[in-house]
């Protein structure tokens, strides 16, 4: 179906608001707001976010800048947290403990950034994944651990200088290659998985995030 995709942007409600205290030009938070415009208005979201720059500068207690239900868990948990959550809502559903409104949707998402997904919380999300819950999980990629002081991930690129891999006279930066984490999650047989040079081509995140949430 065509679209606009500013007429998106100014029309849906943004379920990020404005007000926290990402660092100014940071790329996190457009992302963020454009992957959940890709809801549809009458849908409700749970959202799981790991430990990370997001986390601590969007949900400073008792302030939050996610209009949707939000949890905040471990660096390493983001994939248990949610798959747990959404396991745990149609379980209820079925109990005829909670119900759904004819029409409206609970979607559940989670975000972490590389460190808490290449890395730290690969194990609970490879676990998720091949369990094959209901949901979708959003790798915010920056290259480093940099809510910690840029040190080095397993999605740094090769040869790049961060604090602990620095380049000069004895190494030239990081040794090794970047890690292929959505070669990595096609190897689970999901039946959607993609990638996004995001801030660059903000449709291409949108219709992606459109197709990955309501992908069963």
């Amino acid at each position: 179906m065509a679209y606009n995709l500013k007429e998106v942007m100014a029309q849906k409600p943004s379920r990020f608001t404005a007000g926290h205290r990402m660092c100014a030009g940071c790329g996190a938070p457009p992302v963020a707001r454009m992957v959940l415009r890709a809801l549809k208005p009458t849908d409700h979201a749970v959202i799981a976010n790991a430990t990370g720059c997001m986390e601590v500068s969007t949900c400073l207690y008792p302030y939050s800048a996610w209009t949707d239900s939000y949890i905040h868990t471990a660096f390493e948990c983001a994939g248990a947290t949610c798959s747990g959550v959404e396991a745990a809502y149609k379980s209820l559903v079925k109990q005829g403990k909670l119900v759904e409104k004819d029409g409206e949707q609970t979607k559940f998402i989670a975000f972490g950034g590389d460190g808490g997904t290449y890395d730290i919380g690969l194990q609970s999300l490879s676990g998720a994944m091949e369990r094959g819950h209901d949901m979708t999980y959003v790798c915010y990629d920056n290259g480093a651990y940099m809510n910690t002081g840029i040190q080095r991930s397993s999605a740094t690129p090769r040869f790049a200088d961060t604090t602990t891999s620095p380049a000069g006279s004895v190494i030239p930066g990081k040794m090794q290659s970047r890690k292929d984490l959505t070669l990595i999650m096609a190897s689970h047989h999901l039946p959607y998985v993609a990638q996004s040079i995001a801030v660059a081509n903000f449709k291409d995140l949108y219709e992606k995030s459109e197709k990955a949430i309501y992908t069963k």
